[in-house]
């Protein structure tokens, strides 16, 4: 038997038709799970499930979803269900880059939208997955996976970056107390502090950015996608089970420099 195989397990991701979200996609269908992608445009998600269906043995689904609609995350919930009758890993990997403004700078439009989809959507998704989870567990079938994806600025200082830093920090406190709430139907959860990624939100800053964070990372480069692919089959696995309420750095020590 495969020490990875998720042959039959069924994995959302949202956000997950690019950057990091897509790259623990492939990962996970090259395992032989099945994956149902929730995002917003309806062209990456095409894109993202022929590239999937062309490198893994599972089934995929991609569904126009966005976090910040209750209505739409149902209308996801029930099509994931139905194609597949079952979530067993839920990656919350949703998110934007936040305002980019200042503290003195600060407006509530642009503090509000940050916290919608980076913190009040994951536990929406997180609402209605482990509403699920705990139904499967009360009949006889318990266990479940809760990822999401933070930053390592949920721990650390940067400029003009208060928003998105708050629903970073966010995000880790949701995942700690969703482990302590749903340990007793052995639902694990837990969050990934990325560090400095090649993504579409990236890309928008600076290239100068881009050198100064490299030389600041003490194993002195960015993150590979490729590493992202291990790295969610280990979470959705059952060899993850024993981890939950932890807030785990990925980022080449760029948390310690």
């Amino acid at each position: 038997m495969e020490l990875f195989d998720l042959s039959g397990r069924v994995a959302v991701i949202t956000g997950g038709n690019g950057g990091l979200g897509l790259g623990m996609a492939r990962g996970l269908v090259k395992a032989g799970a099945n994956v149902a992608i929730w995002a917003r445009n309806n062209t990456k998600n095409a894109r993202a499930m022929l590239e999937l269906r062309s490198i893994g043995t599972g089934e995929i689904k991609a569904l126009q979803c966005d976090v910040t609609d209750e209505t739409q995350i149902e209308s996801a919930m029930a099509a994931t269900l139905a194609a597949f009758g079952r979530i067993d890993a839920c990656f919350a990997n949703a998110g934007i880059s936040g305002a980019g403004t200042a503290i003195p700078d600060i407006t509530q439009s642009g503090w509000d939208n940050t916290m919608a989809v980076n913190a009040r959507g994951p536990a929406l998704v997180y609402k209605h997955v482990s509403r699920h989870m705990i139904e499967r567990a009360q009949n006889g079938d318990a266990g479940g996976k809760l990822i999401a994806t933070s930053s390592d600025q949920s721990i650390m200082g940067v400029n003009r970056s208060s928003d998105y830093a708050a629903s970073k920090a966010a995000l880790n406190g949701l995942t700690r107390g969703a482990a302590f709430e749903l340990a007793r139907y052995k639902i694990t959860a837990n969050a990934l502090l990325f560090g400095f990624y090649e993504t579409d939100i990236t890309a928008k800053a600076d290239p100068k950015f881009a050198a100064w964070m490299e030389k600041r990372i003490p194993l002195r480069r960015s993150g590979d996608h490729t590493g992202l692919e291990g790295l969610a089959v280990f979470w959705a696995s059952s060899h993850s089970d024993y981890i939950t309420g932890q807030s785990l750095p990925v980022d080449g020590g760029l948390s310690i420099s």
